[in-house]
Order: C-alpha cells, then sequence, then structure tokens
C-alpha cells in the first residue's frame, strides 16, 4: 500500500501538467507578446527555481516541515493558473507566473524524495513508482489537446488547477522518513556546491535542462509553423509519453548496467541527437516519428539523475540534493533554454532553434567530459559525505 500514493502523486501531477505547460507558450503569442518578452516568461520563472528549490527543500529537510511546504506549493501553484487566463498584461502575467514558479520549485522534489523514503531498501524500483506520471501524462496530453482545441486555452489551465487541487489530499499521505539533520557546519549544500564531482553532475543536470525544457515548452510552437492543429500537438505528447513507459519500468535495470552517472551522459547524448532531428524535419508527421525515439530520453534521465543525487547525498541533505538537482535542470538548465529559445525562434524559426539547442547540449557534453577524464577528482568532502565513484 505504501507504494499506491507516490504512484498516485506522479499520476495526478503530470496529468495536470499535460494540461498547462505545453500550452504556455501558444497563451502567451495569443496575448500578442513579442518574442523578447516570451523568452522573458519562459526564461526568468526557470531562475526562480534555481533558488526557490533548493530553499523550499533546505527548510523542509532543517525543520521536518516536508508535507507543509509540497501541500503549500501545490495550494498556491493552483490558485496562480487558475487567475492566469484573466490576465493579458505582460507585467501581470509575470508575476502570476513568478509566482506560480515560487511555489511549484520543491514539490517534484520533495515527491522524489518521500518516494526513495518509502521504497527504503527497493529504491532501484523508483522509475516503476515515477511511472504513474508517465502514465498520467500520456491520458490526459490527447484530452488536454482535444479541450483546448474545442474550448481554448482557459480549460487546460482550470483543468491544471481542479488536478492539483485533488493532489494535495495525496501529498499529504506520502511519507519523507525521519530524516537526520545534519548538524555539522562542513556537511552543507555550500559543501556541494564547492564540490568538484557535484559541479560536474550539476551541470550535466543544466544539459538535461536544456533537452528536456526546450521540447516541453516550444515542441507545439514549432508544429504550429508546421501548420498542425491543437489535437495533433496532443499526439505527439503522447506517443513520446507512451515510449517512457519502459524506460521508467526497466529503470532500475539501466541505472544497474550502466551506473547513474553512465545512463546520465549517454541520456545528454540522445538529447542533443534529438533537437538536432528537430531541426532535420519538415512536417508534422515526422515529428511524430521523432516523439516514438525522443519520449525514452527523459526518464532515462530523470532515473539516472534521482538515483545519483540519492547515492551521493550526505546524511540530513537528502531533499536538498534532489533540489539541486531539480534547480540546475529545470532551473538554471531551463532559464537559459526559455531566454535563447525565445530569441531564436521569433528571428530563425523553429528548426533552427532546435539545431543550436542540439549543438550547445553536445558540445557541453564534450566538454564536460573532457574535463573530468583529464583532471579525475578525489572526494573532497568528509568522511560521513564521500561520493562513490561516478563508474
Amino acid at each position: 500500500m505504501k507504494k499506491i500514493w507516490p504512484f498516485t502523486f506522479y499520476f495526478l501531477y503530470f496529468a495536470a501538467f499535460a494540461s498547462a505547460l505545453p500550452f504556455f507558450v501558444l497563451f502567451y503569442q495569443s496575448l500578442g507578446f513579442n518574442g523578447a518578452q516570451i523568452g522573458l516568461l519562459t526564461g526568468v520563472p526557470p531562475l526562480i527555481t534555481l533558488f526557490a528549490s533548493p530553499t523550499w527543500t533546505s527548510f523542509a529537510d532543517a525543520k521536518q516541515r516536508h508535507k507543509f511546504v509540497m501541500g503549500l506549493g501545490i495550494v498556491i501553484s493552483a490558485i496562480a493558473i487558475i487567475c492566469l487566463p484573466f490576465f493579458t498584461g505582460f507585467t501581470l502575467v509575470f508575476i502570476i507566473i513568478i509566482l506560480f514558479y515560487i511555489f511549484i520549485s520543491p514539490v517534484a522534489s520533495l515527491a522524489d524524495s518521500a518516494t526513495m523514503a518509502m521504497l527504503g531498501e527497493e529504491r532501484a524500483m523508483y522509475g516503476r513508482i515515477r511511472l504513474g506520471g508517465t502514465i498520467g501524462f500520456g491520458l490526459f496530453a490527447p484530452i488536454a489537446g482535444a479541450l483546448v482545441e474545442d474550448y481554448g486555452l482557459k480549460i487546460g489551465f482550470w483543468a491544471f488547477s481542479a488536478i492539483m487541487l485533488v493532489n494535495f489530499f495525496i501529498s499529504q499521505r506520502l511519507s519523507h522518513g525521519s530524516h537526520e539533520v545534519s548538524t555539522s557546519n562542513s556537511i552543507s549544500i555550500r559543501v556541494l556546491l564547492t564540490n568538484r564531482r557535484w559541479i560536474n553532475f550539476l551541470f550535466l543536470a543544466f544539459l538535461g535542462g536544456i533537452g528536456g525544457f526546450s521540447a516541453a515548452s516550444y515542441l507545439f510552437p514549432y508544429m504550429a509553423e508546421m501548420g498542425a492543429n491543437e489535437s495533433t500537438m496532443g499526439w505527439a505528447l503522447t506517443i513520446a509519453t507512451l515510449t517512457e513507459i519502459p524506460i521508467f519500468f526497466f529503470g532500475n535495470r539501466l541505472v544497474r548496467k550502466f551506473g547513474a552517472y553512465g545512463l546520465l551522459t549517454l541520456s545528454l547524448a540522445m538529447f542533443g541527437i534529438r533537437a538536432l532531428l528537430f531541426a532535420a524535419v519538415s512536417v508534422p508527421l515526422l515529428v511524430l516519428v521523432v516523439q516514438v525515439f525522443g519520449g525514452m530520453i527523459f526518464p532515462a534521465m530523470w532515473a539516472a539523475g534521482v538515483s545519483y543525487a540519492d547515492e551521493n547525498a550526505p546524511a540530513g541533505l537528502k531533499s536538498s540534493a534532489q533540489g539541486l538537482f531539480g534547480a540546475a535542470s529545470f532551473g538554471v538548465g531551463a532559464a537559459f533554454s526559455g531566454f535563447i529559445s525565445g530569441l531564436l525562434l521569433e528571428s530563425i524559426g523553429g528548426r533552427g532553434m532546435f539545431l543550436v539547442l542540439g549543438i550547445i547540449i553536445l558540445v557541453g557534453l564534450a566538454i564536460a567530459e573532457g574535463i573530468r577524464r583529464l583532471f579525475p577528482e578525489k572526494s573532497d568532502l568528509p568522511q560521513a559525505a564521500a561520493f562513490p565513484s561516478d563508474k
């Protein structure tokens, strides 16, 4: 029974996001915002995640208030998105989106840490629990696409809020375990942020955020350039989501085979290749074909990142470590992607945008791996927080 609550939480959480997140850029375009404004709306808010997610998760770890932080984030973010369709000016929309990101930022990280705690010795089965999110997203993506096509963008936002409010009650059934609170001044988030191995890991998470966020936010506008309707866009998400299922289900085997770090780097290489493939296609049908391949990448990257962060987190900082991973990927990485993608989409179109992003991901990965191999690091943390090998 302990597994049904996190599974249900992920199902509803990602069903909600399928109803709203892919339509944000289309909403901004419907209001007549230009490329620079859209770049700010998609680039600045994730920067909030960079600070908000570690701040909230550190507070939850220090005060043992994990359920409170999760519940507050869910309720406030739901209220913010309910209000979003009623605003048309750039400043008010920007404020609502900032508020949304401030409060939603720690929710997924806290769910991940709770899931790992509830699984106990079965932590390798995380992917099968997280599969609930894949199923929820896959089921609701075509429904949301059809509803938005018939009733407008506001119905997707209201669906998000309704689902998230239901999920509030599920979040209160999650158990975060008895966390050992670290009292040592030397074992803190600052130690992680100055450790070479963690710096490398967070840079890779940053690249993963570029790969994941660019498709999540800008695939629909690119498909709109090709003449695709909202239903076709919904099916693009469904296809990608269905192909996530085997990866999450067998995620424990993939982590054992490649190691968390190895699976992470492999996923990043595939993100870069997927972006180049998006740049190469010219009709919606071929986008759907790429989605068959592309949907396998995110679950591998996320399972690898969550596993690596959990394995390498010092005592008392499990939620904080997940918060840092989320901040680097969907904070800094998403912010960078949002800033540059909005400008690129307006100046050189969707095809050129994905070409540039694909090159950035692959070159960044090559540089990170080159530095790691040329200058192998030794753990410079106290023994209690020493990291296992990347291999």
